[in-house]
């Protein structure tokens, strides 16, 4: 396999809204320098794909009201490197989307599809995993994912049952089929049983191969989008894209293909990785102080205070005093303090916001 057949697209659309007030519609999670790196998550997952797929040849999926802050992130990129929704339709619209432009290009590209916002800090293992999928997916019609090794039962991920017995490829699995978020006891059973893994949502396959499973699975979106491969990569693309994609089901590559496919493959990562969808999760990953406490920015006092996620604005001075577990975040006009363990209610706290005090704070 040579580079050149090597492309990459990455999903950068997402408002993010559990990682509000920082993440906001008007400037999403995959925008900002979460983990205090100097990069934003864009760039920082850029610049690991760019370690051995052509930078030319990376892809930026995104909605269309981004396009400039993609540009303005990665000013070393082409501006039809961006490839902008004109509504949102989930993920399966757009990877058959990109496929079709990218098949246009090259009859022979193999493309990893990745989010633009989750950290992994073994690039070189990362790297390898990606090439293994390519290598089965370069004399295959095979349709591959990366999965994660789950260290505890978390009920926030999807789970890939893959069969232990099925000896196809080295390091690869056979997928039996993709499990929903699970509740606690299921999720349990799921690690003593041994063949699962979470489901990150990084996949490889042949650009000619995914159109190809959409044609057999999905007939109506193929129909609809493939009808336009002839003006992919013209200036009479935004036409058509405007015109017809707002059509598209709204529907994930999961539900849309991988699940009714029998080509599909997943190899355990052999890198750490976690998805950063919510502050609970960026705690854990951030260096943590003698105290406990994680601070992305400002400078924090603490007594009798500890496990707490702070950000704030640079140069801002906190004092924490028996409060433990908590989420500090200071943005803006915002100012959000919530116990750890209740995250997932910042997404019914956002509309509430929205509803209140209309969406500039959203």
């Amino acid at each position: 396999m040579k580079a050149t057949q090597y492309y990459a697209v990455l999903m950068a659309g997402g408002v993010g809204s559990r990682f509000w007030p920082v993440s906001t519609q008007g400037f999403p999670k995959q925008f900002h320098d979460m983990l205090g790196t100097g990069q934003s998550l864009l760039q920082k997952t850029f610049s690991r794909l760019a370690r051995f797929i052509p930078e030319n040849q990376i892809y930026i999926l995104t909605n269309e009201r981004y396009t400039d802050l993609v540009l303005q992130q990665l000013p070393g990129i082409e501006a039809d490197q961006v490839v902008p929704e004109p509504a949102m339709r989930n993920t399966a619209p757009c990877i058959l989307y990109a496929a079709l432009k990218i098949r246009k290009l090259n009859p022979e590209a193999l493309m990893l599809v990745a989010p633009s916002d989750h950290w992994i800090e073994d690039e070189a293992a990362f790297e390898k995993d990606v090439l293994a999928c390519f290598e089965q997916c370069s004399t295959s019609n095979s349709l591959c994912t990366l999965g994660i090794t789950p260290t505890f039962p978390n009920t926030g991920f999807g789970y890939i049952e893959y069969d232990p017995s099925a000896r196809d490829t080295p390091g690869l699995k056979r997928v039996m089929q993709f499990r929903e978020k699970p509740d606690y006891q299921t999720a349990k059973g799921f690690l003593e049983q041994g063949n699962f893994l979470w489901n990150a949502g990084i996949f490889a396959w042949s650009a000619s191969a995914i159109v190809e499973a959409f044609r057999t699975y999905q007939p109506e979106q193929y129909s609809l989008l493939a009808v336009g491969e002839g003006v992919m990569n013209t200036p009479e693309e935004e036409a058509f894209i405007k015109s017809e994609y707002p059509k598209a089901e709204n529907i994930s590559i999961d539900y849309a293909v991988m699940e009714q496919s029998d080509a599909v493959f997943v190899l355990p990562a052999g890198f750490d990785w976690n998805d950063l969808g919510t502050w609970g999760s960026l705690y854990d990953k951030l260096p943590k102080r003698e105290d406990g406490n994680a601070v992305v920015q400002g400078r924090v006092l603490t007594r009798e205070s500890a496990g707490n996620m702070v950000r704030l604005p640079e140069g801002k001075i906190a004092v924490l005093e028996g409060l433990d577990n908590y989420i500090i975040v200071d943005q803006g006009d915002v100012l959000l303090v919530m116990p750890r363990d209740r995250e997932q209610e910042i997404k019914q706290w956002v509309s509430r916001v929205g509803d209140t005090f209309g969406d500039t704070y959203i």
